[in-house]
């Protein structure tokens, strides 16, 4: 009985870390895409970027989005060009996709990942600056936006920096206490197996297994929070 209540505990300590983990992978790999793109130079592309035409509007759509920090879906990108009433028009929504792949192709546009499978996948630009198919220099953000975006992802990425050491304390207190209930019950055990029982080393491991656990159980809630 002893030993499974370990386990349990054992087993919150794997899930908090696989989580934090999870979390952590996915917004890395999203604020890598809004570096590379705010810090990249003129980009060349197999495409035509014209004003009035589709690959332009949607690219300089997504790039209004993406200033914000944010990566819009197919519906997102309809709505601001389109108005709301559009993002119920399947014919729209399925025409959108299909040049959004073709400038996927022609490496203007990278397609992400879904977070969930019922959700729409997002859409964010390689660059905000061009060089399209016609040799024509193409900007989609001013100097000055790049670098207040700049300053917001900065911002951002420190405070991820500081979440992430704070997250590897807490998991280091968890372990150490879920090793600390672990022997305490061990020693409990051995006490209980022996001709003798020692009533101060049953008391002592007995309290330690108590306290700990009482620890363990308010730093795993208050990391839920987090």
């Amino acid at each position: 009985m002893n030993f499974i209540y370990v386990y349990v505990y054992i087993i919150s300590i794997e899930k908090v870390e696989v989580v934090i983990v999870e979390i952590d992978e996915s917004n890395d790999f999203e604020l890598q895409i809004l570096e590379e793109a705010l810090n990249s130079d003129y980009k060349k592309v197999s495409v035509r970027l014209r004003e009035g035409e589709y690959q332009y509007e949607l690219s300089r759509t997504i790039a209004i989005f993406q200033l914000q920090l944010c990566f819009p879906n197919v519906k997102d990108l309809i709505k601001k060009m389109y108005g709301e009433e559009k993002i119920s028009d399947i014919q729209l929504i399925r025409k959108i996709q299909t040049i959004l792949k073709k400038m996927e192709k022609s490496g203007v546009v990278l397609i992400l990942s879904k977070n969930k499978p019922w959700e729409l996948q997002r859409y964010a630009l390689s660059s905000f600056k061009f060089l399209d198919s016609d040799k024509n220099q193409i900007l989609f953000a001013t100097d000055e936006q790049i670098r207040q975006t700049k300053e917001k992802l900065k911002s951002i990425l420190a405070t991820q920096k500081k979440a992430k050491g704070h997250k590897s304390a807490i998991k280091m207190k968890l372990f150490v206490l879920a090793l600390t209930i672990f022997l305490a019950y061990i020693a409990i055990v051995w006490n209980l197996l022996q001709s003798s029982v020692n009533p101060i080393i049953f008391v002592i491991s007995l309290l330690i297994a108590a306290l700990s656990s009482v620890v363990f159980g308010k730093i795993l809630a208050e990391s839920d929070k987090i």
